[in-house]
């Protein structure tokens, strides 16, 4: 049995993602006495893909193209299906980023493919592998089973450890696939890339302030502690609505779902749609001057306060234990 793994990239450099996706199809795999084929799709990037052994892949499928230098929805589509064909691969593990949960409903129409998005865990029982996955907004977990010839998962990012590398380098096999203009039916006219940015999506600790901030002004204090925990920087949705942050900032239901080791909520008074988002992380710190805040009922730790005061002092502390 062969697990095909999508291993996404930007650039020329592999997402954290790419890593977690590809251990946890070995971990898959070694259970179902199958093996790993990987899939990098984009431009020069050959060189790059054997690194993915390192994590379980015994083959790399690379297809280059200048045309895919930018993401494509129909075109990506179309390449992971027709190789997860060409490889007779009965399963097709991706994350579930913002372009995995684009892409992997696409992929699973084109194979008649059953589809388990936002997986947070995989196991095998008797041959047989069972994905949780939440449901209802994060209130509840399922577990279901996929029954499809072909079956399809997307995975949260963070969730599936990806370790580090043993060292091992996988053979790289290059393949055409025919795209035509059809492939490409939107056309990318301008690219804008926030520079040193973190990735709310892929960060470990992630600091997001809400609409008791008051003002986009003051979101400098979340920032602040961010920057003194080597942390990403999130928003509510009511947030990035009033046009304080970007939109790739935003943490919920419509915007991006994480799962970092750390979640610091500032002043966010935790609706269904934020909590949606972020609830599977490991640590989540709640800060609020509102005692009945709904946050207050999945936190961790919970400090009732006001955040313009709370949050420099922590801030400081940080500063210090770290030497910073």
């Amino acid at each position: 049995m062969k697990i095909l793994a999508f291993a996404e990239q930007r650039n020329g450099q592999f997402k954290k993602t790419a890593f977690e996706i590809v251990k946890a199809a070995k971990t898959v795999a070694d259970q179902l006495s199958g093996e790993v084929v990987a899939v990098v799709i984009g431009n020069n990037i050959a060189a790059i893909a054997g690194q993915l052994g390192g994590f379980g892949a015994s083959k790399v499928v690379a297809v280059e193209d200048a045309r895919l230098e930018l993401y494509s929805t129909t075109a990506y589509s179309k390449i992971i299906a027709d190789i997860a064909k060409l490889e007779s691969a009965a399963i097709v593990m991706l994350p579930a980023s913002e372009m995995g949960k684009d892409v992997a409903p696409r992929v699973a129409v084109k194979l008649d493919g059953g589809l388990a998005a936002g997986c947070t865990m995989l196991t095998v029982e008797g041959g047989t592998i069972k994905a949780t996955r939440p449901v209802y907004a994060g209130k509840g977990l399922v577990e279901v089973v996929v029954t499809t010839a072909t079956k399809v998962y997307t995975l949260r990012p963070n969730v599936f450890t990806a370790g580090s590398s043993n060292g091992q380098m996988a053979s790289v096999e290059n393949i055409k696939i025919e795209l035509g203009d059809a492939d490409f039916s939107a056309a990318v006219t301008e690219v804008k890339a926030a520079s040193g940015k973190k990735d709310v999506a892929e960060a470990d600790i992630i600091v997001s302030g809400g609409r008791g901030l008051k003002g986009p002004e003051n979101f400098s204090m979340i920032e602040d502690l961010a920057g003194a925990l080597g942390a990403a920087v999130g928003a509510s949705r009511a947030v990035v609505d009033a046009g304080w942050r970007t939109h790739d900032e935003q943490v919920g239901q419509t915007g991006k779902t994480v799962s970092p080791s750390l979640y610091v909520a500032v002043a966010i008074s935790g609706a269904v749609q934020h909590l949606a988002g972020m609830s599977s992380s490991k640590y989540i710190v709640a800060i609020n001057k509102d005692k009945d805040a709904p946050i207050f009922s999945i936190a961790d730790y919970g400090i009732v306060g006001d955040a313009f005061e709370v949050v420099p002092a922590i801030t400081a502390e940080v500063k210090k234990l770290l030497g910073k």
